[in-house]
């Protein structure tokens, strides 16, 4: 029974073409869902529990292109955004002519 104060964890819900990323022991990754897995699935010899309440998701690496498996509470969503463009060769540029001009 749940009490007044304790609240159920709710599952992240993602969906194919998500871009997501997780904790690997090499680090952070990130990569797509190619697939949202609902049932039992047998991969490299392993048996991985999935259902519809707890869903797995198969990533695909966006550095190696390799695919793993998590389920959601492991993966986090990632927004991916353009470079922004450094400001410190401008900044440069108007010392160099701040300097030669005589101030």
């Amino acid at each position: 029974m749940i009490s007044c104060c304790e609240t159920k964890a709710v599952p992240k819900i993602f969906r194919r073409g998500d871009h997501v990323e997780w904790n690997s022991e090499a680090g952070r990754v990130r990569g797509v869902i190619i697939k949202k897995v609902v049932s039992d699935i047998r991969i490299k010899g392993y048996v991985h529990h999935a259902s519809r309440e707890e869903p797995q998701y198969l990533i695909q690496s966006d550095k190696t292109d390799h695919v793993a498996i998590h389920k959601g509470k492991a993966l986090r969503p990632f927004r991916a955004t353009a470079k922004k463009k450094s400001k410190r060769g401008k900044m440069r540029g108007a010392r160099r002519r701040r300097d030669s001009v005589g101030f």
